[in-house]
This record gives structure tokens, C-alpha cells and sequence, in this order.
């Protein structure tokens, strides 16, 4: 059964989408088998990965909403071991059409549950909101990634988030772990990230990744030619970065040998 990790966040702007597709090209680079789920209804991680979420027949949203399966939905990428479950911006609507469903939280686990063990990994891109759709997302996670960006204001909104972890991890999926708090958009010269990597390591310690996300043009740029930076310069340091991080994960879950 491959393991689900949901990237997750309310406030926008923190690399979630920039986390999911390039820790995941890492991770299908690495020779796992990986499928992005874009549940976001801006369609960041369909487009950035060069598909025109308009032109998308189904997606996550005819999933949950219409009971298509996930097999008729997934697109096999460019990338070796790299596959997309899209999204589009009827997902939107998605959240007041499940008001009235059965069992509504759980749209997204039912969903992942029949492809689970085509895959190694399974990341989930959630919207910048804690509402249904990313409530379905922690409920069908085994685990979730925060990424805080090295910035003013970095810790606001981690404690409503930490809560709704909370809730969810005694109400509607008692399994989820936080896999880690991964610190994004570091700039070495600006003395704020410095002091930003300060106070969320004291605060939250052991949660915390030791891979720390630079601020790199590669990331930045890698999206509007629809590729992850590790197509574009896989010696760029965000590149590079991913790759660490896509290590660290692998070896915290003992899929790959403690190195030396």
C-alpha cells in the first residue's frame, strides 16, 4: 500500500504546490512510484506539470463528486514514475455539492483506497483554505507536510492548522502523523529567514526537516514551462533540495538505508 501525504496549509503563498511537484518528480526520480493528486481548484500542480486544467476531461472533482474512477482520471506524465490525478475549477463547487453526501468527509479516501497499491507514494496538493476538500485530503493521508515560508508572519495560522489536525486525527482519521514542518522560501542573506528557521526549530523541534527549501529562480521558473525544476537543472539548488528532502522522507520511513 503506498504511503498518502498531504501538503498542506491554509495561508497561501508558502510553496505547497512548488513542494508537491517537485518532492514528488524527487521521489519518481528515485525510482518510486509516485501520483501527484491536484486538490486544489486552482489547478496549480496540473498546470505546472504542463496541462491546461481546462482542456481536462476528468478529474479529482468527477471522482469525488460523480463516482468516476480514479483510473479513468490519472494521466501518465512525461516524467517516468510520475503520474497526475488533475484538478479543475468545478472543484469549487465540489464542497457545497458534497454538503448533503453520505459520508461526505470521506470522498477523497474511498477515491485513493482502489489505486493505493499501484503506488509508492501518493502526494496531495491541498487548497490554501481548511475546508472540505482539504478536510478530505487529512482524512485520507497517512501523514501531512506543513511547508512555513522564512518569512514575517511565517507561524500565523500554524496553531488554527495544528487544531484542525487535531480534530481530524480524533474524529475522522485517528492514523494521520504529521510527517514534518518544512521550512520553504529561505534566503541565506535576508537575517529574518535566519530568524524565522530560529524560532520554528525551537518551537516544534523534532518536526522539523533538516532540508531547508532555498529561494531559487529554477522553482520559481520551473512551473511555467510546465516541468519540476528537476527537468529544467537538476543541479539548481532547489532541485538539489527536493532531492534531500524526498531522501529524508525516505529514510524516516526506513525506504532507503541510513547514510553514512
Amino acid at each position: 500500500m503506498g504511503k498518502v501525504i498531504a501538503i498542506a496549509n491554509q495561508k497561501g503563498g508558502v510553496g505547497k504546490t512548488t513542494t508537491t511537484i517537485n518532492l514528488a518528480a524527487s521521489l519518481a526520480a528515485l525510482e518510486f512510484q509516485t501520483l501527484i493528486v491536484d486538490a486544489d481548484p486552482q489547478a496549480n500542480s496540473t498546470s505546472g506539470l504542463g496541462y491546461n486544467p481546462k482542456e481536462i476531461e476528468n478529474s479529482i472533482y468527477e471522482c469525488m463528486v460523480e463516482g468516476v474512477r480514479p483510473q479513468d482520471a490519472i494521466i501518465q506524465t512525461d516524467f517516468p514514475n510520475l503520474d497526475l490525478l488533475p484538478s479543475h475549477i468545478d472543484l469549487v463547487g465540489a464542497e457545497i455539492e458534497m454538503i448533503n453526501l453520505q459520508n461526505r468527509e470521506d470522498k477523497m479516501k474511498t477515491t485513493l483506497d482502489s489505486i493505493r497499491d499501484q503506488y509508492d507514494f501518493i502526494i496531495i496538493d491541498c487548497s490554501p483554505s481548511l475546508g472540505l476538500i482539504t478536510i478530505n485530503s487529512l482524512t485520507a493521508a497517512d501523514s501531512v507536510i506543513i511547508p512555513v515560508q522564512c518569512e514575517y508572519f511565517a507561524l500565523e495560522g500554524l496553531g488554527k492548522l495544528l487544531n484542525t489536525i487535531k480534530i481530524i486525527q480524533s474524529r475522522l482519521n485517528t492514523n494521520l502523523a504529521i510527517e514534518g514542518i518544512l521550512l520553504t522560501m529561505y534566503d541565506l542573506r535576508v537575517r529574518l529567514s535566519n530568524q524565522v528557521v530560529g524560532e520554528v526549530t525551537s518551537h516544534f523541534q523534532q518536526m522539523v526537516f533538516s532540508t531547508i527549501i532555498p529561494r531559487n529562480i529554477r522553482l520559481s521558473e520551473s512551473p511555467s514551462f510546465g516541468v519540476p525544476a528537476l527537468a529544467q537543472d537538476a543541479d539548481s539548488k532547489g532541485a538539489v533540495s527536493y532531492l534531500n528532502l524526498a531522501r529524508e522522507i525516505l529514510i524516516k520511513n526506513g525506504m532507503m538505508p541510513q547514510e553514512v
